[in-house]
């Protein structure tokens, strides 16, 4: 973030967002570290007056958010696309009850799946849950219409959904400083259970309020501001919203073009009158044909998915040619760029795993983080991956149909971050049910993946406050397992002869295997002694090499250089190792048997 002058800020979407839930009088911010979306809480815990939270998952940070919303104040939720999926069962009750204080659920889409296991659409959420939706195009537009998200709330008794998409949430622009609305003066407890409680007889009476609410919503966004055409050339109309707007105006700048700030519900007559003035319409949106089925089911004639992609990001270039397919200029020229295929962190625990994996005769159920680059070459140690906590359960499943004997077969491999996020059910029902699979924990210390955000086993909170340190080993014990091993990954001897005794166990077996992240502050200020290669010693058995490290590389010999250098004849060539890049985590020195590579010191 950079100040230009007294009044305006140069900021990300995400920036923006957290500084408008500041200045709308957010009370309580709770939310799930997940890409595109994590800076929103990361920079909402800066703002003095505001209680933020990492939540262990998105079902339980919505619900924190709804509590808030109860006791009167207003509220934040945070998450990527695939966490509204975790919290959608208190969404949709959310609905039905409403609020108390204003609530407002922040879904950050990621079309093109930049950081995701798939690309679904989120405002299919705004039309399924019978929520209203708003869409910025920019910073600007993100950091208002959060607050009037807040506003609009307590006015219609609704939570409202923001969604926004990747390049919102990372592009900068030009937001101007608000005033900040007193965040407690409406905290209190109201006992209103015909209004909260959802039993059935409760629920139907609630039903027939939402339908009430959504009609009211409707007329609304017939005279929302955000919603607005601009006039241009009649003889193409184009309909759109969200970041897509920006790219219909460097593509078209003189079109006609209807600019639908909420996408749900619909304007119904705005868009009839928009349509009986142009020759033709046209839906630009990204993803799904959202607003295109809603408009033809309107009995409104147009154009949509048939001109624009149905996958991934859309850009300036995509749109015209889309449009205008004799249209020959390149907006986006191509730019060479050498391959970088992305790997583990030189040093990095979860190495040592991965690679005593890659030795195992088992099917390896992975899950999401960083540890998943664990099913890239030369590791190619991971063999499904679905969502988050789902391998300790896809483990179990497989165990089961393999029946008896077959446990040894399978292990399930989980982050810290992501075991409590929803890996803990998981591993209770594998327990109950007599599972035999092995569970490896990846811990860290940190969620990784997403920038080092703190979680329960961490010890700290989002502002960085001791905290409680959740014990794993502890969990596992209680929640039945009888077989908890420690290692460190590092040691790859040591931890092979663990993984061993474990999946050869018939009782569920957990091993924990724990080392920072070499990315951590404490670690960074450490000076670690780099470990080097005695050349002279290396024989290119090439076992450090198939670890994968990047601070590790390889020069071949060509024909007959082998023995000009006074090596072996079959020598293919020389490992070396980066000192400037290596972590000092000492993998490599546990394979090699020719005293090849040891530690700077013992140089």
């Amino acid at each position: 973030m950079a100040t230009i002058n007294d009044d305006l800020l140069w900021m990300s979407g995400n920036e923006a967002i957290a500084l408008g839930a500041f200045e709308a009088g957010v009370t309580v911010a709770s939310g799930y570290p997940g890409t595109p979306s994590t800076e929103i809480m990361e920079n909402l815990s800066t703002y003095e007056g505001v209680y933020t939270e990492w939540a262990p998952n998105e079902k339980v940070g919505l619900e924190v958010a709804i509590g808030a919303s109860f006791a009167g104040g207003r509220a934040l939720a945070t998450m990527k696309h695939v966490g509204v999926n975790v919290a959608a069962d208190p969404l949709f009750t959310a609905s039905y009850t409403g609020v108390c204080g204003g609530l407002v659920l922040v879904s950050a889409d990621d079309p093109e799946m930049h950081s995701s296991q798939n690309e679904q659409d989120n405002r299919n959420y705004a039309f399924a849950a019978k929520l209203p939706m708003l869409e910025p195009s920019d910073p600007r537009e993100a950091k208002e219409m959060v607050k009037l998200a807040f506003e609009l709330s307590e006015d219609f008794d609704t939570p409202f959904i923001l969604r926004i998409t990747t390049r919102v949430s990372h592009v900068k622009g030009v937001v101007g400083k608000g005033e900040k609305r007193d965040s407690h003066a409406q905290c209190n407890i109201n006992k209103i259970p015909g209004k909260l409680v959802m039993l059935p007889a409760v629920a139907r009476k609630r039903r027939a309020v939402v339908e009430d609410r959504m009609a009211k919503l409707r007329e609304f966004a017939e005279t929302f501001p955000l919603n607005r055409i601009e006039e241009g050339d009649t003889s193409r109309g184009i309909i759109t919203s969200g970041v897509s707007y920006l790219y219909v105006k460097e593509a078209f700048p003189d079109a006609a073009v209807l600019k639908l700030g909420m996408s749900w519900p619909l304007p119904e007559n705005k868009i009839r009158e928009f349509a009986e003035t142009v020759d033709e319409l046209i839906v630009v949106e990204e993803l799904d044909p959202f607003l295109e089925t809603h408009i033809k089911a309107m009995g409104i004639k147009c154009k949509g998915k048939e001109l624009i992609p149905n996958q991934g990001e859309l850009n300036t270039s995509i749109v015209r040619r889309a449009l205008d397919p004799g249209y020959e200029q390149d907006l986006f020229a191509p730019v060479e760029l050498p391959n970088r295929p992305p790997n583990m962190c030189a040093g990095c625990p979860h190495r040592g795993i991965f690679f005593n994996l890659s030795r195992m005769k088992v099917f390896v159920s992975g899950d999401i983080g960083c540890y998943t680059l664990g099913f890239l070459p030369p590791l190619s140690a991971m063999d499904s991956c679905v969502c988050m906590g789902a391998s300790v359960s896809i483990a179990h499943g497989m165990a089961k149909a393999l029946g008896e004997g077959g446990h040894d077969k399978v292990v399930s491999v989980i982050g810290d971050s992501t075991f409590i996020h929803s890996g803990i059910t998981g591993l209770i029902n594998s327990v109950y049910n007599k599972s035999a699979a092995t569970l490896i924990i990846l811990d860290n210390r940190i969620t990784a993946m997403t920038g080092q955000q703190q979680n329960p086993a961490s010890g700290y909170s989002i502002k960085g406050e001791v905290a409680p340190e959740l014990d794993l080993e502890q969990l596992c014990r209680a929640v039945g397992v009888k077989h908890v091993y420690k290692v460190n990954p590092h040691d790859i001897v040591e931890t092979r002869k663990v993984l061993k005794e474990a999946v050869a166990l018939d009782e569920q077996a957990v091993v924990i295997s724990e080392a920072p992240c070499v990315l951590l502050p404490e670690m960074k200020e450490r000076q670690p002694v780099s470990y080097f290669t005695n050349q002279e010693n290396c024989v290119g058995c090439m076992s450090c090499i198939r670890l994968g490290c990047p601070a590790i590389s390889w020069t071949p010999f060509a024909e007959g250089e082998a023995e000009q250098r006074g090596y072996r004849k079959k020598q293919q060539g020389l490992s070396k190792i980066d000192e400037i890049i290596c972590n000092d985590c000492g993998q490599c020195a546990s394979l090699c048997k020719f005293n090849a590579i040891t530690r700077g010191e013992e140089k």
